[in-house]
C-alpha cells in the first residue's frame, strides 16, 4: 500500500575514493565517506569546505567530496625513454587559512566533470611535467647530482601545488621497463600522427566547403573532437578562463617583488593586461551566433573554438610560470616576466581572434 510514498534516490557510489577515484560529485542528501572533505560551491564559484555527513546544499549549489590521500602515480618525464619514471607520491592538503580560495578546489570546479580519477589526474600530471621540462623550466639531466636533485624536486613540488593544488610527498626515480609495450606505445604515436593531419584541414579549404546551417548550435556541436564536440570544447575553455584568470592575478599580485622599479611596472603590466583578458572573457559573444538571427557556419564555429583553445594553453602555461616566480631569486625576474609577456601575448591574440567580426565569404568575379 505504498503507491504513493516517494521512491529513494539511489546513493552515488563512492567506492574507489582514497585508491583510484581522488574526488567526486555528490548530489543533496547523499553521505560523505568517513576520512573524506566535502567542498561546496555556489553559483558565484565561491567555495567553502563542508562537515562529512549528509551533504546539504542550497539551490544552485554543487558539493564535491574528496579524499586527501596517499596517492601513488607513475610519470614518465620524458617521451622518449617511457622505461625510465618517476614515482610520485601526493596528498591533499588541508585547507589553507591564509587564502580566500584553494588551489585543488578551483581545480576541481574548473576542470573536473564530474569525477576525478587517478588514471586522468596521473595523465594531466605527466603532460606538465613533460613540458616543463621540454621547455627547460625544470631540469633533470642525466647523471643528475644531488644539488640538481634537490633543484627539480623544489620546481616539481611547486609546480604540482600551483598547477593542481596537491602537495607532493615523496619523489623517487622507477625503471619501468617491464611494464612498458614499446610496440604499444609506437602504435599509440602513430595513431596520433594519423589524427594530427586529418585534423589539420587548411582553414581555406573548410571555409570554402562550409554552408550555412539551419539552427544556431550548427553542425559543430553534432561533430565530436575527441570525447567532446566543438561547442562543449570552447564552453570549457572559456568557463576555464573566466574562472581561472582572477584567480591568477591574485596569486601574481601577492607575490614579494625584488627591488626596482622596472620590475614592479612589468609586473603591474601584466596585472593590467590579465584584467583586461578577464574582461574580453566574460564579454565574449556566443560561439553559434553571426548577428542576431544569422547562426554562424560551422566551418567558422570551428575555427573560433581553435582559438579559444590557444588562450587556454597560454593559461595552462601560465600556472607553471606562477610557479617558478615563487621560487625565482631577483636575477631571474626580468627573464620570467619576458615569459609572462609572451603568454600574455598569446592569450590576448586568441581571445581576440575568437570574437572577430564574421564575414561572409564571397566568391571571386570576373
Amino acid at each position: 500500500m505504498r503507491l504513493f510514498s516517494r521512491r529513494r534516490k539511489q546513493a552515488t557510489d563512492t567506492n574507489g575514493l582514497g585508491a583510484t577515484l581522488i574526488a567526486l560529485r555528490l548530489d543533496d542528501g547523499d553521505l560523505a565517506p568517513a576520512q573524506s572533505a566535502v567542498v561546496i560551491f555556489n553559483a558565484a564559484g565561491h567555495a567553502r569546505r563542508a562537515a562529512v555527513g549528509k551533504v546539504s546544499c542550497e539551490q544552485g549549489e554543487m558539493a564535491f567530496c574528496f579524499h586527501p590521500g596517499p596517492y601513488t602515480v607513475d610519470l614518465v618525464p620524458f617521451a622518449a625513454a617511457p622505461e625510465w619514471g618517476l614515482r610520485l607520491r601526493f596528498v591533499v592538503d588541508a585547507a589553507n587559512p591564509r587564502v580566500s580560495q584553494q588551489r585543488f578546489d578551483l581545480y576541481l570546479y574548473s576542470e573536473t566533470a564530474g569525477r576525478l580519477e587517478l588514471p586522468d589526474f596521473a595523465v594531466a600530471a605527466q603532460m606538465a611535467l613533460q613540458a616543463e621540462l621540454a621547455q627547460g623550466a625544470l631540469d633533470l639531466p642525466p647523471c643528475t647530482s644531488l644539488d640538481e636533485w634537490h633543484a627539480f624536486r623544489a620546481g616539481l613540488n611547486q609546480l604540482m601545488y600551483m598547477r593542481y593544488g596537491v602537495t607532493v610527498d615523496d619523489c623517487v626515480p622507477v625503471d619501468l621497463g617491464d611494464e612498458i609495450d614499446y610496440a604499444t606505445v609506437l602504435q599509440a604515436r602513430a595513431a596520433q600522427a594519423a589524427e594530427a593531419e586529418r585534423a589539420a584541414i587548411p582553414a581555406d579549404t573548410a571555409g570554402t566547403a562550409a554552408s550555412p546551417v539551419a539552427t544556431p548550435t550548427g553542425l559543430a556541436t553534432c561533430l565530436p573532437v575527441g570525447q567532446m564536440s566543438v561547442a562543449e570544447q570552447d564552453a570549457r575553455a572559456l568557463r576555464r578562463l573566466f574562472l581561472e584568470l582572477p584567480a591568477l592575478s591574485r596569486e601574481l599580485r601577492l607575490l614579494a617583488l625584488p627591488e626596482g622599479l622596472d620590475i614592479f611596472q612589468q609586473q603591474q603590466s601584466v596585472l593590467l593586461r590579465l584584467g583586461m583578458a578577464a574582461l574580453n572573457v566574460n564579454t565574449m559573444p556566443s560561439l553559434a551566433w553571426a548577428a542576431p538571427d544569422q547562426p554562424l557556419p560551422a566551418a567558422d564555429q570551428t575555427l573560433r573554438s581553435a582559438q579559444t583553445q590557444i588562450a587556454q594553453t597560454a593559461l595552462d602555461e601560465a600556472w607553471p610560470l606562477l610557479a617558478r616566480l615563487q621560487l625565482a631569486s631577483p636575477e631571474q625576474w626580468l627573464l620570467l616576466l619576458e615569459e609572462a609577456d609572451r603568454i600574455c601575448t598569446n592569450l590576448e591574440t586568441g581571445l581576440s581572434l575568437r570574437r572577430t567580426t564574421y564575414v561572409p565569404r564571397t566568391e571571386p568575379s570576373l
